[in-house]
């Protein structure tokens, strides 16, 4: 039989490849220490599982949910960013439950994408941004990001003919992988630019809540005329520690929150309304265990950076997100060093040209994993890099 043309496109997935070295490694008996996949290490908080305990258990649940989201569930969504960022939103057309912000993001390509057409990514970034375009057979134009430049997008010098066919620019700060953070003035110029050029802008905010230093990530929705031309992304997998719960949502725009949802009523049905129930406890309860959380990845970020730059690994450390992007040792590339690093001393790191062009060079690291692995990690590290 014979597959798509798009298929022959894509790329293997970043992460399915990674877990394929870890499972070899692990069956031959090394003792492999992750820091590769961003999948919390601590356990979803316990008022969120009691919820989940008490609605699975409830029979109206068993039935199909809502297309769109129970309608509690977007109005809590709609709660958490009145809360959170001051954003007034109507839960019935501006809100809608995801089944994890990745499938959401990758829907919203079948929704505004025709083959041919262009997306603009960040030339650093989430894979299912340019991954979404090529199984719609369209195109991706990579938006330089440079370290120099704060690793923000740069969409200043877009050709036009891939701005007269692009329909999608996709931004993400705090960013996945860098862990860049951007200004208003940034978003301001970015909504700007999508408004005269008719694309919709998609921003990605997956990691909004997970901030140090005092830190606060923003919503794009903030800003103004935002509401013209944006749809946000949010997810409940690293803020709670949710990532096999599947649930997220999207905001914003109107017209494109009605397009995604008529992609995902026809595509799938919904999440399981007793799910939904368990982000309601999440998103409206209390939040303590979130600033907990973020003083846990404080510590581990704080022990990554300062071992790296101990040994003359240099790196920024990041305001927010899960992760620390650092700059491989000299001679390397970023995938000679994590393989190196996975060979000789059984680490995963993720290698940053998987992350798009820009990315060459840079290796992502990630801090869910506990206090004691991290370090056993590093110091495997240090052999590999002595000071």
């Amino acid at each position: 039989m014979e597959t798509a043309e798009c298929l022959n496109h894509m790329a293997p997935y970043l992460f399915a490849q990674i877990d394929k070295k870890r499972d070899a490694l692990i069956a031959q008996g090394a003792d492999v220490i992750s820091l590769g996949i961003g999948d919390p290490d601590m356990p979803t908080p316990e008022h969120i599982v009691e919820e989940m305990a008490r609605a699975i258990r409830r029979p109206a649940n068993h039935r199909y949910p809502d297309y769109n989201g129970s309608p509690a569930y977007r109005r809590a969504c709609a709660s958490y960013m009145k809360t959170r960022f001051g954003v007034e939103l109507n839960p019935e057309t501006e809100v809608l439950a995801l089944i994890g912000s990745k499938e959401g993001i990758a829907h919203l390509h079948t929704a505004f994408v025709n083959p041919g057409d262009y997306v603009l990514a960040p030339s650093i970034g989430y894979p299912v941004y340019s991954g979404g375009a090529t199984l719609q057979s369209a195109h991706t134009y990579f938006m330089p990001m440079k370290e120099e430049q704060g690793f923000l997008a740069d969409f200043s010098n877009i050709p036009d003919d891939v701005l007269k066919r692009a329909k999608i620019m996709f931004i993400g700060y705090p960013n996945n992988p860098t862990g860049a953070c951007a200004t208003e003035e940034y978003f301001d110029r970015a909504i700007e630019f999508c408004l005269e050029h008719d694309i919709l802008l998609a921003h990605d905010n997956a990691y909004c809540d997970i901030c140090f230093d005092g830190y606060r990530a923003p919503s794009i929705l903030e800003r103004p005329r935002a509401f013209e031309c944006c749809i946000e992304f949010f997810s409940l997998s690293k803020s709670y520690n949710m990532t096999g719960w599947r649930i997220a949502f999207a905001c914003g725009n109107p017209k494109a929150i009605e397009a995604l949802g008529t992609v995902k009523n026809n595509l799938d049905s919904g999440q399981f309304t007793a799910i939904q129930e368990a982000a309601i406890a999440a998103l409206t309860g209390p939040q303590d265990c979130v600033r907990e959380m973020c003083e846990i990845y404080q510590r581990r970020r704080d022990l990554v950076v300062n071992t790296l730059r101990s040994i003359g690994v240099s790196c920024t450390a990041p305001q927010a997100t899960i992760y620390v992007w650092a700059r491989v040792p000299e001679g390397e590339t970023s995938e000679s060093f994590a393989t190196k690093l996975l060979e000789k001393t059984h680490v995963i790191v993720t290698p940053g040209n998987g992350y798009g062009p820009d990315g060459e060079g840079y290796i992502r690291i990630s801090l869910t994993i506990d206090d004691n692995r991290l370090t056993e990690a590093l110091e495997r590290l240090k052999t590999l890099i002595p000071s």
